[in-house]
């Protein structure tokens, strides 16, 4: 099938939407800015933002979309430990803490873009890359079931469970992160 591009008018919609909506969830919070909101201020009728993104937590999915992208290639391409050359071990270490500042400093934007249906977290396609290359590295390392493995470092860096963590026990996010990269390397060698 022939790749379909969207129109130039969509495209400028699109990324007016996304501006507005960065603007306003920093201004007022992700919690206190609606959709209407966000049309008003990209200049744009509110049935062109629910067309496009649905609601808000597909709005907050494709704002998140671009740091994915920029998080995924730096495990493609980046230095090591995060990027190719170091050992596997290593390199899921790196991953874990990585994934853990990822989603500490976008937490508001990741609860809702995984809150918007039940089980949304998993049907991401960004969660399938790091899933796939979680297993990669624990098949790697010689680890028995890396994909099980690759599950449970996951579920171990979920939003919910990071908002846990930061929110009611008001850990240390660094502290955190060592401790995440001691877990991943753990099961890279068990």
């Amino acid at each position: 099938m022939p790749v379909r591009r969207e129109r130039a008018d969509a495209a400028r919609n699109r990324l007016r939407v996304l501006a507005a909506a960065e603007a306003l969830f920093a201004e007022q919070g992700v919690a206190d800015t609606t959709m209407d909101e966000v049309a008003a201020r990209a200049g744009v009728g509110k049935g062109t933002v629910y067309r496009r993104f649905g609601d808000q937590a597909g709005l907050a999915a494709e704002l998140l979309s671009e740091r994915g992208r920029e998080l995924q290639e730096r495990i493609m391409s980046g230095p090591p430990p995060l990027g190719p050359g170091a050992e596997p071990q290593e390199r899921l270490a790196a991953f874990a803490a990585a994934y853990l500042e990822f989603q500490a400093t976008h937490l508001d934007l990741v609860l809702l873009s995984e809150s918007g249906s039940a089980g949304s977290r998993l049907r991401k396609g960004s969660y399938a890359f790091w899933r796939q290359h979680c297993a990669w590295l624990l098949s790697q390392a010689g680890a028995v079931d890396p994909a099980l493995r690759a599950e449970a470092l996951l579920a171990s860096l979920s939003a919910e469970q990071v908002q846990d963590w930061v929110g009611r026990d008001g850990a240390d996010v660094s502290a955190l992160a060592a401790g995440l990269a001691r877990l991943a390397a753990t099961l890279a060698t068990a």
